[in-house]
């Protein structure tokens, strides 16, 4: 009912000045996210997000295997930030924050399903109303991006960060897919497909790696900045 009232509200008439008092308080509520965002950010050195499904539970192996990948990350340095809910987001602060290292959690208001885990370190959880502005907070402050099994949502954030790499307006941090048995149906169409059809290039298919494990998944990350000399500065 609340989302048939949502379709008939965007359909029914509004004075001028209706239009004007919402889209301009709409403008300041984003723009305090970004502004909350970038002072809790800015000084928070090298991260890597980690993506994945928020029903995912607590008993299931891709669970597991994200608590092993954040703790291997924080364990180099790394900070780890995920989308601050239950599921795989939990399991990324958990590894972090078990291991002493920094844990950040970008949450997102939703109707179900979300709500912020308790391995977030209190300074470091942002609270966010507007998909976009989060998926800027991702993408600004990640130098890289590790994607477990997940649905619509994780779908949106690693293609998100594939095209901004792709078209250059990010630098190449690396993308790395855990659990091969479920994308590589994904990454075989997106080959025979987009690909032999001329979508994208060739060069293309270079900007992520499929692994299966979280030693493969950390091992791509610090072999990426080894190639590149950069350390983390905390």
């Amino acid at each position: 009912m609340v989302k048939e009232d949502k379709i008939r509200n965007s359909f029914a008439n509004k004075t001028w000045q209706e239009i004007k008092v919402k889209d301009s308080w709409q403008i300041f509520k984003i723009m305090s996210e970004f502004v909350d965002g970038f002072e809790k950010l800015a000084k928070i050195g090298p991260c890597v997000s980690i993506f994945g499904s928020a029903r995912t539970k607590s008993e299931h192996k891709y669970y597991e295997m994200t608590v092993e990948i954040a703790r291997l990350l924080a364990d180099k340095g790394y900070g780890v930030i995920s989308g601050g809910g239950p599921g795989i987001m939990e399991a990324a602060n958990k590894g972090a924050y078990e291991a002493g290292g920094k844990s950040v959690g970008l949450n997102i208001e939703l109707p179900h399903e979300q709500f912020h885990n308790r391995y977030i370190d209190r300074d470091k959880l942002l609270e966010f109303n507007y998909f976009f502005v989060r998926k800027v907070m991702f993408m600004k402050y990640s130098q890289g991006y590790i994607v477990m099994p997940g649905g619509f949502g994780t779908m949106d954030e690693l293609f998100e960060a594939i095209t901004l790499i792709q078209t250059g307006k990010i630098a190449r941090f690396p993308i790395v897919l855990v659990g091969v048995d479920y994308w590589k149906g994904l990454f075989e169409w997106i080959e025979n497909t987009m690909l032999s059809n001329a979508y994208i290039a060739e060069e293309d298919l270079k900007l992520y790696r499929l692994v299966d494990s979280a030693d493969e998944a950390v091992e791509h990350i610090f072999r990426f900045y080894d190639k590149y000399l950069l350390k983390p500065n905390f």
